[in-house]
């Protein structure tokens, strides 16, 4: 008689290699997880994307396949929070909607009700390696001083010069999908916050290339221009819980108004403004522009730069767009605020790295952009949190995520169409403190393409009171 034991297949071989999975094994053994895998004839043989890591092994288990795991490189751990969490409701509700979608899944909680503590308690509740992925550097420190302070551990970071890889560890997005062929299995747990950024072309490599079989995205509008949101679902997981700001405000958010404030340019302005408008619109048209298509802009670009009339067009473009953004009225606008809140804490928003400049060089104003370094970034933070600093101008860098928990005036000098962008700006004012009445103020140019702009990114059941 044959020896049993000499007629079975051997077991099932996965790798992790290069930012994806090698599998080893007959096609009979890999049939239940085949619209996962691929046939590789370069390497003769299997290949999956790193993220089919948990569904293949899942199957395999189910299914009794033997298989030997050699992809991971984490293992259980023994994180403890360092002091008793006691969740608020909708924290509570969120986290065991994540944990009842087997933990995968998309968290979505306005900006200042806690998202970080939803993340905490999966860290400690998972007890696996975990990778937070984050889109800014403010962020990244940020996270990492939370962590330390509640898990008493060493933290990692990635991003900004740093490159120290621990149990817990904070990147970048950018940093992320640069080094995960290297590192993609070092983790089992993977948290993405302000998880709306993943679908983005390179971004979602980050997602892609880690095999963490448990995932759990936080954000405040997980909704895209692009509609990719349903790329974020399968990168993650479901949508498992969402609360809105209507949901919470007066109890979890502080109470807010919301100010729209009509700004008149001044007449030689006015006769600047529209000018510049129609010679641009006129310049679009007669090249058969149309700029309210999505490739309209590109192609607006394209033919200015292909001729001096089409130049003149451009300049004539960011004319318009200077006079509506910051004109003299506007500034003294902006002025009449400040006076008027004066002793308090106000954020000032733009949406332009010269409308902010051209704010803290009339007023004498700290501004933070992109271009700001970190450490300076970080004593202004600061001194804005300490109210040595009681104003602080920015431009896009405090839409997301940054803990200014005091502030209760913000001020939205200008801004894009963009909804995602003017819903975090309330967020930022909205974080709860006693007596705490936050007031938003909106500043349009009347009789200007801002007019327009302000209607669409106000699409939002936050702005509709």
């Amino acid at each position: 008689m044959a020896d049993p034991a000499t007629d079975q297949e051997a077991p099932v071989r996965i790798r992790f290699e290069r930012g994806s999975l090698t599998i080893i094994g007959s096609g009979a053994q890999l049939a239940p997880v085949a619209h996962h895998i691929r046939w590789d004839e370069r390497t003769d043989c299997f290949r999956a994307e790193a993220r089919r890591y948990g569904p293949i092994l899942l199957t395999l288990h189910r299914l009794k396949t033997p298989f030997q795991d050699e992809a991971r490189r984490f293992s259980p751990r023994s994180f403890q929070l360092a002091q008793t969490v006691q969740p608020r409701p909708h924290q509570a509700q969120a986290f065991a909607a994540w944990l009842a979608a087997r933990r995968q899944g998309v968290v979505v909680l306005p900006t200042g009700s806690g998202k970080t503590l939803v993340a905490r308690m999966a860290i400690a509740h998972t007890q696996r390696d975990a990778l937070i992925l984050v889109p800014t550097l403010d962020l990244m420190q940020q996270w990492h001083e939370q962590l330390l302070a509640c898990f008493a551990l060493p933290i990692g970071l990635l991003g900004g010069g740093e490159s120290q890889l621990e149990s817990i560890t904070v990147s970048t997005y950018d940093s992320a999908y640069l080094r995960m062929e290297q590192i993609g299995d070092r983790f089992g747990l993977l948290i993405c916050d302000e998880c709306h950024h993943l679908p983005a072309a390179t971004t979602r490599l980050a997602a892609i290339m880690s095999i963490a079989p448990f995932r759990l995205g936080l954000t405040a509008t997980p909704e895209r221009t692009d509609g990719q949101e349903e790329d974020l679902y399968d990168l993650i997981g479901p949508l498992c819980y969402r609360s809105e700001i209507a949901d919470l405000e007066g109890e979890y958010l502080a109470p807010y108004r919301l100010e729209p404030v009509a700004v008149v340019l001044d007449p030689d302005e006015r006769v600047a403004y529209d000018n510049a408008y129609a010679h641009y619109r006129e310049f679009a048209r007669n090249c058969g522009v149309q700029l309210s298509k999505p490739n309209g802009w590109s192609q607006f670009v394209q033919v200015c730069y292909r001729s001096q009339e089409g130049r003149a067009a451009y300049q004539a473009y960011r004319l318009q767009k200077r006079l509506a953004r910051a004109s003299r009225a506007k500034l003294r606008t902006v002025w009449a605020l400040l006076r008027r809140h004066q002793g308090e804490r106000v954020l000032l928003f733009t949406d332009d790295n010269a409308t902010a400049y051209a704010i803290g060089e009339t007023f004498f104003l700290p501004v933070i952009t992109h271009h700001t370094r970190l450490a300076e970034r970080k004593k202004m933070l600061e001194g804005f949190r300490a109210g040595t600093l009681p104003f602080l101008v920015n431009s896009h860098v405090l839409n997301e995520g940054v803990d200014v928990p005091d502030v209760a005036v913000g001020i939205i000098v200008s801004g894009s169409g963009s909804v995602r962008a003017h819903v975090q700006r309330l967020g930022r004012i909205l974080r709860p403190q006693v007596g705490k009445q936050a007031v938003l103020y909106e500043l349009v140019s009347e009789g200007t393409a801002e007019t327009f702009t302000s209607e669409k990114r106000r699409q939002h059941a936050a702005y509709q009171r």
